[in-house]
């Protein structure tokens, strides 16, 4: 996959050169994570390339990158033995989870365009990503696996691959000359079902929304 998403990221590159305009944005995003049993919010950083072949038409690749999300909840060890004394042990879990995503697409302005000059525009985009998640989760007190059975998560650190479907509508004004400010609405749809045991639910996993907040400057 990662294959993948550096072909059609030297491709539009290559477009870049010879036949298109190339805009650079970054902004701050404010995500929440509204996955069943995972809500969170969190605090990231979206850089992105927009590769203009119209007034209209642009694909983008972006690279997005978050700080940890916070998470706390309760289960019951059970014991895997009728030997074993206690039979259960309450414990409470500390959970962080923790985004980097990569995403390629298509952008289309439904109002004005991307060098707009007065006025303010409106676009939307779709395209595919590959999020890279790592889930830490410290028990307390510490189970001996061996001994109990416990619901997801697993202790420790593990990290996950997900594909995801991302869709989002923006809006954005020029500030002066080839410099716009820009807001969006985000959100990342699960594509692809590879179950973590680091999580604590894989069903809708990531289901997210994000609010971005960023400038565009065009080359």
């Amino acid at each position: 996959m990662k294959r993948v998403f550096t072909i059609v990221f030297l491709i539009c590159c290559f477009n870049c050169r010879s036949q298109t305009v190339f805009s650079l944005a970054s902004d701050i995003s404010f995500l929440r994570n509204l996955s069943p049993g995972q809500k969170f919010f969190a605090l990231g950083q979206t850089i992105k390339g927009n590769f203009h072949f119209t007034q209209k038409d642009a694909a983008y690749a972006w690279l997005s990158y978050y700080s940890k999300g916070k998470l706390n909840f309760k289960g019951t060890a059970k014991s895997k033995s009728l030997l074993t004394n206690p039979q259960q042990i309450p414990y409470s879990v500390r959970s962080t989870i923790k985004y980097n995503q990569y995403s390629v697409g298509w952008k289309r302005y439904l109002k004005g365009s991307f060098d707009i000059e007065k006025d303010w525009a409106l676009y939307g985009y779709a395209g595919f990503g590959l999020l890279f998640g790592k889930a830490e989760n410290v028990f307390d007190p510490g189970i001996d696996t061996i001994e109990y059975n416990i619901d997801t998560p697993f202790p420790g650190i593990g990290k996950f691959t997900k594909l995801t479907f991302d869709i989002g509508l923006g809006a954005e004004y020029p500030v002066i000359t080839d410099l716009y400010v820009y807001s969006e609405i985000r959100t990342w749809i699960a594509a692809s079902d590879y179950p973590s045991g680091y999580l604590r639910n894989n069903k809708n996993f990531p289901s997210v929304i994000a609010l971005n907040i960023g400038a565009r400057i065009l080359f």
